[in-house]
């Protein structure tokens, strides 16, 4: 059977208390509508569709082409936001499986097994179920004497009898396309002014149609978000998620409860991350690797073997047996090449250190190409900016790097030069010579017996 998804992302959002809007904001490093379209991918092979509303354009900038979008011109209720769908997805599918983008704890093995119930449904409708002793305001189900579900009545117009029901809506559903379409147009309006998606189980009881339930086991799954505590909530439980299948896939973690892991993270086994350790974007770990404590790493890519203590990382490279502080900082274009030791206090940004080159502290490197076995002294600084323009320093092979060398870019050090203590370098040196002095000067033969 051929499957389409709708996701409802129309909503204000007004308790997010935001000029954000709800689906844009982020839950483990991704948009909730991300988290949507990840929850929905492979049911089919047609693209999602998207239900835009508020905040239409934002919405439609951070999903790009992985979705097709429908919009909801007026917020006038559930129902209505599916129907503003029906151009795009009726007649293309079997079956049209529906959700909201702020629902980013349903899991795509719910889907799926929602969808298998409903291949053997003969009625139209299956929909997912939830029981909790607080019924944080959802619809009640309703069940009828055989076990299907008679009616779904929200909170605002429950009886109390209805309001003691914990068998709750928790907002995913599959239905039969040929039927819904038609179905939606026999709902009327609420007392509220909206139309209920809800109210199309009514309208199958009536007609005499099967409405089967699938109840999760799972009570974080019908966590949604309408305000800054429910995302927190849902932050906790997601990176519950994250880090226990990390573990179960072969990385230690000594604290959990304080190890921060984005969605889009990837890990190697046997990597060990410390305490306090931040994990965000795209970043990919390899294996046998040791992270923290108190470490922040965002988009960079890291091979094995490799250390990073308490420092501070973004868009940056660390090949094999590379490492890291305490206290280092490496910015956008950092790329340390394999056995590079950078110490504490160090700050490396748009440059390349090669394998074997060792940058002990206290030293910035920035816009600058280091050759192989390179040692940098405590507190040397590449000069790189001039006020105006970035210019590159270059270093060769097997130069040593005195304490406290200024290297006044646009520059060229060559293979095998020296430059003593406290040199400031503003011309090129030659390979095998030795500067000194302010401004540096070569040191002769004289000079050196002396």
């Amino acid at each position: 059977m051929k499957i389409v998804s709708i996701i409802l992302a129309a909503g204000f959002g007004t308790r997010m208390k935001s000029t954000t809007p709800k689906m844009l904001h982020r839950l483990a490093g991704k948009a909730l509508v991300m988290h949507a379209l990840d929850i929905v991918a492979g049911l089919s092979d047609e693209k999602p569709v998207v239900v835009v509303g508020h905040g239409e354009d934002a919405v439609r900038s951070a999903v790009g082409e992985a979705a097709r979008f429908a919009v909801q011109e007026q917020q006038l209720g559930t129902g209505h936001a599916v129907m503003s769908a029906e151009s795009l997805v009726k007649g293309q599918a079997d079956m049209v499986v529906v959700t909201y983008a702020d629902m980013p704890l349903l899991k795509r093995s719910t889907l799926e097994r929602l969808v298998k119930i409903q291949e053997t449904n003969d009625g139209p409708i299956t929909l997912l179920t939830v029981e909790l002793p607080d019924p944080h305001g959802f619809g009640r189900i309703v069940r009828a004497a055989d076990g299907t579900v008679k009616a779904i009545v929200e909170e605002v117009e429950a009886t109390p009898e209805q309001r003691a029901i914990r068998e709750l809506n928790a907002s995913a559903y599959c239905f039969r396309s040929d039927w819904l379409w038609e179905a939606l147009k026999k709902v009327r309006v609420s007392s509220k002014g909206e139309y209920y998606l809800t109210d199309v189980v009514a309208i199958a009881v009536s007609e005499g149609l099967s409405v089967q339930a699938v109840k999760t086991d799972d009570s974080t799954e019908a966590v949604g978000i309408n305000n800054r505590q429910h995302l927190a909530e849902a932050e906790g439980i997601f990176r519950r998620r994250i880090n226990e299948a990390w573990m179960l896939a072969g990385v230690s973690m000594m604290d959990p409860a304080t190890t921060y892991i984005e969605a889009d993270v990837l890990i190697g086994r046997d990597t060990l991350i410390y305490p306090n350790t931040h994990i965000r974007g795209k970043t990919v770990i390899g294996e046998d690797c040791q992270i923290g404590p108190n470490a922040i790493i965002d988009a960079c890519k890291i091979g094995n073997r490799v250390t990073v203590l308490a420092s501070v990382m973004e868009q940056a490279i660390l090949e094999d047996d590379a490492e890291i502080g305490p206290f280092g900082r490496l910015r956008k274009g950092a790329h340390l090449g394999e056995h590079v030791h950078m110490g504490n206090f160090g700050e490396v940004k748009n440059s390349y250190l090669a394998p074997g080159t060792k940058m002990g502290h206290f030293s910035y490197i920035g816009d600058a190409q280091i050759g192989e076995n390179v040692n940098i002294g405590a507190g040397t600084v590449t000069c790189n900016f001039d006020g105006v323009k970035k210019h590159k320093t270059v270093i060769g092979p097997d130069v040593f790097i005195g304490s406290d060398t200024m290297l006044v870019a646009p520059l060229t050090i060559g293979e095998g030069a020296h430059t003593g203590a406290g040199a400031v370098v503003t011309h090129d040196v030659a390979p095998g010579a030795t500067v000194v002095g302010v401004p540096a000067h070569r040191l002769d033969k004289k000079e050196n017996s002396d």
